[in-house]
């Protein structure tokens, strides 16, 4: 995978030095980074349109082949769920990616590696975790980087249509790929090819029924035959044909994209209209001193400490940090589309405005970071006294990833904004990367297993929904709370009975422990149901 040639390094843009055009793309460039927005879209190539819709380069044999492998592997190894298998098909799709951007005279930019690996990257997590929903996430994630590994571009078109571009080619993939097909089949190498095929059909018939003959010869055999070749039974067939199609065409679509991208950076965002000093920044001004007010608030109430606040709101612990944890969120996101409508709105054609806009708006983001800080402390208080669970650290990853996100906004108002569109798509790729690799079913039950150690409460019905990634540190507990906690968990494990491809680590790592210190048979319904218990939404 590569980054789009369109960039103003790449020679299909590139115009001889000394050119009248060159000089004037130039100034024009030089203008528009001096009044602090940012640098014009490169010019499209001669054969370009729209949005640089080339034709692509007649698609590579290997691309052909790599694309028929994921389309087998889709459709042998993902019909039982998701783990190491997502990155085994993942393996061929990036090779023909890769060969059709080569074929198409693209090479490789240091940003698109950087989106390929973090997109193979964010595979790993539902090979590492068992619970689905973190898992989910880093896939949808993966794709969208593996948009941006294909396309390139460093403008916000570019991060937030990428992925339209790839549902495109989910048709014009695959017509690319016939046409190139059909060029093979009736030329030299289709005298090639046929032989090839016809090898590769006998080998699979003498592979099938030698195997079923040994495999019924032998038990040992056919265990270990059992344990490496998926289970396709009949009834399956339409489900593993709709695989095929999935690997196949995805892939194909990945590949068509990889040689003539959609150039999303020559799409110009007209500027707003600039508005005077006092129309934009009196607003501001009054923003800014709200929000200083409320940070001394909560300064004084951090060293003044919570009781006194509770005793003269009349609210409880829960309600005074679950309140306020909400009201801040929803005041971290208007603070960033507020940055947003005054960075658009602002005058930047003097130096004095852009020494204001800087002051005003870096002010104000000092100050959210602030109100991030203080919301996360109110999440924190919930938890200690309610327990953890996955919405509540859902939100709070949110909350951290948008406190980064001011950070970026900051940085990017010394150094420029060039870079914020690739530096915030980034981090949102880590964050879901961060957040998958630390197992929040496992942090949930570690947390909540401490809380029960430290007060003997313990939401029983919450734990027994938790993955299978929840199993070390429920396994923690006392009997028959631990067996009680285990053995829905262990049932749900027991009903999937998933291969090896489709088993996560912490599905195998649960497996262990279970099978070292089996649940209790002791633990009845009535038992589980007068262990001390609380619930986790007061």
């Amino acid at each position: 995978m590569s980054e789009t040639p369109s960039t103003p390094s790449a020679p299909s843009t590139s115009e001889p030095k000394g050119s009248a055009s060159g000089e004037r793309a130039a100034q024009e460039k030089r203008r528009s980074v001096a009044a602090g927005g940012p640098p014009p879209a490169p010019p499209a190539s001669p054969g370009a349109t729209g949005l640089g819709l080339e034709e692509p380069a007649p698609i590579h044999t290997a691309t052909l082949w790599a694309a028929l492998a994921a389309g087998v592997l889709s459709m042998l190894l993902l019909g039982e769920g998701m783990a190491v298998n997502l990155l085994v098909v993942a393996v061929p799709a990036t090779l023909a990616a890769y060969f059709a951007g080569r074929r198409a005279g693209r090479r490789p930019r240091p940003w698109a590696l950087v989106w390929g690996v973090g997109g193979l990257a964010l595979l790993l997590v539902p090979a590492l975790r068992a619970a689905a929903w973190p898992s989910f996430l880093a896939v949808i994630t993966a794709l969208a980087a593996g948009s941006l590994a294909l396309h390139g571009g460093r403008t916000w078109p570019a991060v937030l249509l990428s992925p339209i571009g790839v549902f495109t080619s989910v048709v014009t993939g695959p017509v690319w790929a016939w046409q190139g097909l059909r060029e093979r089949v009736g030329g030299d190498q289709g005298r090639r090819l046929g032989p090839l095929l016809r090898a590769l059909v006998v080998a699979a018939v003498l592979l099938f029924v030698f195997g079923a003959l040994f495999a019924g010869a032998d038990a040992a055999f056919a265990d270990l035959l059992g344990v490496l070749v998926p289970d396709v039974s009949v009834s399956d067939g339409p489900w593993r044909v709709l695989l095929l199609m999935v690997g196949l065409f995805g892939t194909l679509a990945a590949a068509r994209t990889a040689a003539a991208p959609a150039h999303w950076d020559r799409i110009q965002v007209p500027a707003g209209r600039a508005r005077g000093r006092v129309e934009w920044a009196l607003p501001l001004i009054g923003l800014v001193a709200l929000f200083a007010v409320f940070n001394a608030v909560q300064l004084a109430v951090l060293f003044g400490g919570y009781d006194a606040v509770l005793e003269q709101t009349g609210q409880t612990y829960a309600e005074y940090a679950r309140q306020g944890f909400w009201q801040l969120l929803m005041a971290t996101l208007l603070t960033l589309l507020v940055i947003v409508v005054a960075l658009r709105w602002a005058p930047r054609t003097r130096s004095s405005d852009r020494t204001l806009v800087r002051g005003v708006l870096g002010t104000l983001c000092a100050l959210a970071l602030v109100v991030v800080a203080s919301a996360v402390r109110r999440m924190d208080m919930y938890v200690e006294a309610y327990g953890l669970t996955r919405l509540r650290i859902s939100v709070l990853a949110v909350e951290l990833w948008l406190g980064l996100v001011i950070v970026l906004i900051m940085a990017a108002g010394v150094w420029g904004a060039r870079w914020l569109p690739r530096a915030v798509a980034a981090g949102a790729v880590a964050g879901v990367l961060v957040f998958g690799f630390v197992s929040p079913d496992g942090l949930i039950a570690e947390r909540n297993v401490q809380r029960y150690e430290d007060t003997g409460r313990f939401d029983l019905e919450y734990a027994q929904g938790l993955s299978a990634d929840a199993v070390p540190a429920l396994d923690r507990l006392e009997e028959p709370l631990r067996s009680c906690a285990l053995r829905e968990i262990k049932a749900d494990m027991d009903e999937a009975n998933l291969p090896w491809y489709a088993t996560s680590w912490g599905d195998a790592e649960a497996r262990r422990i279970l099978d070292e210190r089996p649940l209790s048979e002791g633990a009845s319904a009535l038992e589980c149901g007068e262990s001390e218990a609380d619930s986790l939404y007061p």
